[in-house]
């Protein structure tokens, strides 16, 4: 009883977030992650990163998968030269984009009771509700939620996340 209390009062947090987050969207069972970004038209970036890392059969046939999605904008935060090195870095990048991937469709009711997730990069990316809004390894902040896909769900993110240097 006290758990479930616990979750609908984490869930009723989330949703009432003064944040810049959007209201979660309507499940589209005919549209994959892939299609489903390319629909948004806000991730050209990331499509094609995806593209160059050979993960797109991965994120159209594969899942369910929760995808924190960098915006373009959010690529553009990043030196024009690091982003190039990125990109002509088939091994990086797989890297990089596997770290914005946790296996499971992870809803945003559960997102904020999470203090960190595993990603399929191997790596934890760390989850907390700052001033109301999510925020991912300190410095990203959620800004949509629940965008619903076949074969997972998107929440789209304001930084590209870059995972811990490996020992």
């Amino acid at each position: 009883m006290l758990r479930r209390f616990v979750l609908a009062l984490t869930a009723v947090a989330f949703v009432s977030l003064p944040s810049t987050a959007a209201v979660a969207q309507p499940r589209n069972p005919n549209k994959d992650i892939i299609q489903t970004a390319q629909a948004a038209g806000s991730f050209q970036t990331l499509l094609k990163a995806v593209r160059l890392a050979d993960l797109q059969g991965t994120l159209k046939t594969g899942g369910p998968f929760t995808v924190f999605a960098p915006t373009d904008e959010a690529f553009a935060k990043l030196p024009p030269a690091t982003l190039e090195a990125v990109l002509a870095d088939r091994n990086l990048l797989r890297s990089i984009l596997l770290y914005h991937v946790v296996d499971g469709a992870v809803g945003s009711a559960q997102v904020v009771g999470l203090n960190s997730a595993t990603t399929l990069n191997g790596a934890a990316v760390s989850i907390a509700v700052v001033g109301g809004n999510v925020v991912l390894n300190g410095n990203s902040t959620v800004t949509a939620v629940d965008v619903q896909a076949k074969n997972g769900v998107i929440h789209v993110i304001d930084t590209v996340l870059l995972p811990p240097a490996k020992d």
